[in-house]
């Protein structure tokens, strides 16, 4: 028998060895070797609606979704995320031809790179980024070209230059990734700003991913525009939304994609061949939740909105320099008012400096030194926790 030498190549593809085990591995697994207060991934610590999670109990005991669910997902969620879109946005969308359910939004994201990306393309995607872009990117055989939000002196807030934008679009430049409300800064995108990228992509030519899970987190007066709304956009938009961050049910993996026919049955070709079908059951709970009143969302926003505010308050008690988010559940603080520069290296030292797990934002850039000096706490974890979170954080201050 002849063995294999492990010597003869890598066994990890030249397209993925930049990507090691991800940062929100390595930092959940630091918060339970120390004990520390986990603000690090992004992930409740409670469960979202009780009638939700017992509608999810109803579907497992009536049976429904405990075998293959149909490919492009149960009719039920589709037909509620096309109400969804023409409820909040106006958009109408066929059930059956326009809407994908998917394992997630990461599986969308991946999904649709694959599916729009030949190996050459160029993808412009605003960094600080979320980290399965990147991979996604690669596994298609693309470059990515990031356009860096940077802090707007002056306001809380970060902010893309749309000339920097324009001028990264090339004759190579295939799709725009864009995320509105983003992660990790914040930042919801305005009517102007999306504007712009609607007109960009009108004039080039492009396709455009945005993903939106973050929609029903908004705060401020901040309005959340989805950019398939625009003119001349519907039909060269991939949307994509999420039940996890809403409804507080991250484990379900349940998201979707709403396109025109064409872009969806692209992404569906991919799709099949990822996890072909999952989430057969809290598919229809998802499908409930989706037609909770406007109540739920707004009773939902405003708890979001005071952790934000009481973890704001906190580290800026400890000495952070904080960037109060427009939306999304983090918050980007800089450390050089603490004498700092290096968020990495921070962070994997603040567990045994003060007992909480933060993310360094360098790790979501190409443009490592102008994430240096920021890190990222979520903030969507009980009243309590972030109290306590903040109690040891002032150990900075001290």
């Amino acid at each position: 028998m002849t063995g294999m030498t492990a010597t003869a190549r890598p066994f990890l593809n030249r397209r993925l060895a930049e990507f090691g085990t991800t940062v929100f591995a390595e930092m959940s697994a630091l918060a339970l070797r120390t004990g520390s207060l986990n603000l690090g991934q992004g992930f409740p610590d409670t469960d979202g609606p009780e009638e939700i999670r017992e509608a999810a109990v109803r579907a497992l005991r009536d049976g429904r979704g405990n075998q293959y669910p149909p490919g492009p997902g149960v009719p039920e969620l589709r037909t509620a995320v096309a109400g969804h879109q023409h409820r909040r946005y106006g958009l109408t969308f066929d059930p059956d031809t326009e809407v994908l359910v998917t394992a997630g939004a990461t599986e969308a994201i991946a999904a649709a790179l694959l599916a729009l990306l030949e190996p050459g393309d160029e993808v412009v995607a605003l960094e600080p980024y979320y980290d399965s872009y990147a991979a996604c990117i690669a596994m298609a055989g693309a470059t990515r070209v990031p356009v860096t939000l940077r802090p707007d002196p002056g306001q809380a807030r970060f902010r893309l230059d749309l000339d920097e934008l324009r001028d990264a679009v090339t004759d190579r430049t295939r799709l725009l990734l864009i995320n509105t409300p983003h992660n990790s800064t914040g930042t919801v995108l305005t009517r102007d700003e999306l504007t712009a990228i609607a007109e960009l992509a009108l004039e080039r030519d492009l396709l455009v991913v945005t993903d939106e899970v973050y929609e029903h987190l908004v705060f401020d007066g901040a309005e959340h525009v989805p950019l398939a709304t625009l003119p001349g956009m519907r039909d060269r938009t991939v949307t994509i939304g999420s039940a996890g961050k809403t409804f507080s049910f991250t484990g379900w993996k349940v998201g979707w994609v709403t396109a025109s026919p064409p872009l969806v049955s692209a992404v569906r070709s991919a799709k099949q061949y990822l996890t072909y079908v999952a989430s057969g059951p809290f598919q229809y709970a998802v499908a409930e939740a989706l037609a909770l009143p406007d109540t739920y969302f707004d009773a939902f926003r405003a708890d979001m909105l005071a952790k934000r505010d009481l973890l704001a308050a906190g580290l800026t008690e400890a000495g952070f320099a904080v960037h109060r988010p427009a939306g999304t559940y983090f918050i980007t603080a800089d450390i050089r008012p603490l004498g700092e520069t290096d968020g990495i290296a921070f962070c994997r030292a603040l567990p045994e400096r003060a007992g909480v797990v933060a993310i360094p934002n360098a790790v979501f850039y190409d443009h490592r030194e102008a994430g240096a000096p920021f890190v990222r706490f979520a903030f969507c974890k009980q009243k309590e926790v972030l109290h306590e979170a903040a109690d040891r954080l002032r150990r900075l201050a001290s």
